[in-house]
């Protein structure tokens, strides 16, 4: 892992959380998606944790911030029922299309960019960053433990200075 500045960190620890939402999607199986959790059906809880990931990462109050072509109003809100059905193939166009948009957000930061504030923002851009990490994190803990207790198997995780995986692996521990 390259340690030579804090963006430098930022972007390993990125990538591999990014790494492990993807193993955790691949995980969940299709007897799941549909099921609901607190209300809200599995795939919705995927949505609302890439859709704050989406927004919040990077500036919460971009105005010019614009919706998946998948979304509806207050989709993103865990508790209203959805009035509408997003398929595996729709979660995973939206992951990659956050996962690129991060990655060229994070390729332009300087450690000097960390501790301003994005325009009308009321934090600073590490502030948001930890604050993902934090979100992304509770919720795909969530999501593992959603599958593990439906199919006895825990989704993998990555150990901080383990490569990350390549084909043919095993997604679980």
């Amino acid at each position: 892992m390259r340690e030579t500045s804090y963006h430098a960190v930022i972007g390993e620890m990125t990538v591999r959380a990014l790494w492990e939402m993807q193993n955790v999607m691949d995980c969940i199986p299709d007897e799941l998606w549909d099921h609901c959790y607190g209300g809200a059906p599995l795939w919705q809880h995927l949505y609302h944790t890439l859709h704050h990931l989406d927004q919040w990462f990077i500036n919460p109050r971009d105005n010019d911030f614009v919706e998946p072509p998948v979304h509806t109003p207050h989709l993103q809100e865990l508790d209203i029922y959805p009035a509408t059905h997003l398929s595996r193939r729709d979660m995973d166009d939206y992951f990659y299309t956050i996962k690129a948009k991060l990655s060229i957000y994070l390729t332009s930061l300087h450690d000097e960019d960390l501790l301003q504030r994005p325009e009308n923002c009321e934090w600073t851009r590490f502030t948001l960053i930890l604050s993902q990490y934090r979100h992304l994190y509770m919720h795909m803990g969530m999501l593992m433990g959603f599958v593990e207790a439906e199919t006895g198997l825990c989704p993998r995780i990555l150990q901080v200075g383990e490569e990350l995986p390549t084909p043919p692996y095993d997604p679980y521990e």
